[in-house]
C-alpha cells in the first residue's frame, strides 16, 4: 500500500499564515448577529410579508405602489361601477311594466309596484328622476313617478337592456336573477318589518333593501374569480369580514359609495352601508334583520342570535319574529306603500294602528300612555281627515293607502 509522504513543514505553516488573510477579506458580520439568528430575522419577516400580502388581497408591495401612482386600481373600480349601472332587467319585469302603462287606468302605484320588481328598473328610474329633481334626490319610486310621468317613466324602461334565465340561460343571466331574486324578497321582508316596527320614510327603505347588495355585483365584476363571493354556507356578517380580510374592502361600504355616486338620498346609501352593523338601527337594522330571514327561508346560514338581535334593535317582540320567520317565503301577498301623501299624524297613525288590531280605547291608550279621551279625539280627526264613516271604514282605507 503505498504511503502518502507528510506535508513538509513549511507549507503547513504557510497554510496556517493565508488563513487569517482569507479571513479578513470575507465580509464582516454585525456584532451579536450570528449567521443562523440572521437567517431566522428574514424568515419572520418573509412570514410577515406573506400575511400582509394575503391580507391586503395577494397584489405584491410594488404592483400596489405602481397601482397608485398610475390609478389602475381607480379605474378598475371606476369600469366595475360603469358595469353595474348599467344593470339589465329581466325580460318579464319589463314587459309587464309596459303592458300596465299601456292601459290608461294604471295608477301610479301599480306602476310602482311593477318597478320595485327588478333592481335594474329601479335603480334606472330612480337615477333618471335624480336628474329631473329641483335638489337632484328623490326618496323614492313614487316619488320618480311623479317627477318623470308616466310616459317618462316608459321611455326610461324602454331604453334597459333586458336578461331572460330561460329563452337565454348563461352563467351572467343566472347571477343576475339570483340577484335579483335575493333584493326583491329582502324588500317583501322589509316592507313588512317597517310596518310592525313603524318606520318612518316607507318608501326611501324600499329603495335601500332592493340595492342593498349592489356591490356583491361590483366585487363580481372586480374579483370573479374569488370563490367566497358566493359561498351560500357562510352566515352574511361572516363574508362581509371574508370579504375585508382577503379583498381589503366589503360590498356594503362599495355598495354605499356607488349609492352616492348615483345620486341616491343619503339615508339609502347609510342604510347600504351599516346593514352588516351589529350595532344599527333603523332602516339599516331593518334591511340587517329581512336579509337575514330570507337567507334563512332559503336554508341557507343565518345565525338564530344575529336574527334576534337585529329585531331586538328595532324593538320587536319575540312573538312578531316568529310571526315573520313563519310568513317567510310563504308570503304571497303584495303588501301596497301610499302612493300619496299621509294627513295623519304619528299619534293618529298610532291610535289608528290600534283599532286595527282589534284594540280597545282603553288598550291604546294605555299602549300608548295616553288617556282615553285623547285617544278618542285622535280616533275622531283620524275620521274627519280620511272621510270614514265608521272605525271599520278607517281602517279600510287606511290599509289600501298603505298607511298602516
Amino acid at each position: 500500500m503505498e504511503t502518502v509522504p507528510p506535508m513538509p513543514q513549511v507549507a503547513t505553516k504557510q497554510r496556517q499564515q493565508r488563513a487569517p488573510r482569507k479571513r479578513a477579506l470575507a465580509p464582516r458580520k454585525p456584532a451579536g448577529n450570528p449567521s443562523r439568528k440572521g437567517a431566522s430575522t428574514q424568515a419572520h419577516a418573509k412570514s410577515r410579508k406573506a400575511k400582509a400580502l394575503k391580507a391586503s388581497g395577494g397584489t405584491p408591495k410594488p404592483a400596489a405602489k405602481r397601482e397608485r401612482g398610475g390609478g389602475q386600481g381607480g379605474r378598475r373600480l371606476a369600469i366595475a361601477f360603469d358595469s353595474v349601472s348599467r344593470l339589465p332587467a329581466l325580460a318579464e319585469s319589463r314587459s309587464r311594466f309596459l303592458h300596465a302603462s299601456d292601459r290608461e287606468a294604471a295608477s301610479p302605484g301599480e306602476l310602482a309596484q311593477t318597478i320595485e320588481s327588478d333592481v335594474a328598473l329601479t335603480i334606472a328610474v330612480m337615477r333618471a328622476a335624480g336628474g329631473a329633481s329641483p335638489n337632484g334626490r328623490t326618496g323614492g319610486v313614487h316619488q320618480a313617478i311623479d317627477e318623470l310621468s308616466a310616459p317618462g317613466v316608459r321611455e326610461v324602461v324602454v331604453s334597459i337592456d333586458t336578461y331572460d334565465p330561460l329563452n337565454s340561460p348563461s352563467v351572467q343571466a343566472q347571477r343576475h336573477e339570483r340577484f335579483r331574486r335575493h333584493a326583491v324578497a329582502t324588500r317583501h321582508a322589509t316592507d313588512r318589518i317597517g310596518e310592525l316596527a313603524r318606520l318612518p320614510e316607507r318608501d326611501e327603505l324600499a329603495i335601500a333593501a332592493l340595492v342593498h347588495d349592489i356591490g356583491r355585483m361590483v366585487l363580481w365584476e372586480m374579483y370573479g374569480q374569488f370563490e367566497k363571493l358566493d359561498d351560500r354556507k357562510m352566515a352574511p356578517e361572516a363574508r362581509v369580514r371574508c370579504e375585508r380580510r382577503e379583498l381589503g374592502i366589503d360590498h356594503a361600504l362599495v355598495g354605499a359609495v356607488l349609492a352616492r355616486r348615483w345620486g341616491f338620498p343619503r339615508g339609502v346609501a347609510v342604510a347600504i352601508e351599516r346593514h352588516h352593523a351589529s350595532r344599527a338601527g333603523g332602516h339599516a337594522a331593518a334591511i340587517r334583520l329581512a336579509d337575514l330571514i330570507v337567507h334563512h327561508a332559503h336554508g341557507e346560514a343565518a345565525p338564530a342570535d344575529a336574527i334576534v338581535d337585529a329585531a331586538s334593535r328595532l324593538g320587536l317582540e319575540r312573538k312578531q319574529l316568529g310571526s315573520l320567520l313563519y310568513e317567510f317565503p310563504y308570503l304571497g301577498t303584495e303588501r301596497r306603500r301610499g302612493s300619496e301623501p299621509c294627513p295623519l299624524s304619528a299619534r293618529e297613525i298610532d291610535a289608528l294602528r290600534g283599532l286595527a288590531e282589534g284594540k280597545v280605547y282603553k288598550q291604546i291608550a294605555s299602549e300608548l300612555s295616553l288617556s282615553v279621551s285623547t285617544i278618542r279625539t285622535h280616533l275622531h280627526n283620524v275620521y274627519r281627515k280620511i272621510d270614514a264613516v265608521d272605525r271599520a271604514q278607517a281602517v279600510l282605507i287606511a290599509r289600501d293607502r298603505g298607511w298602516i
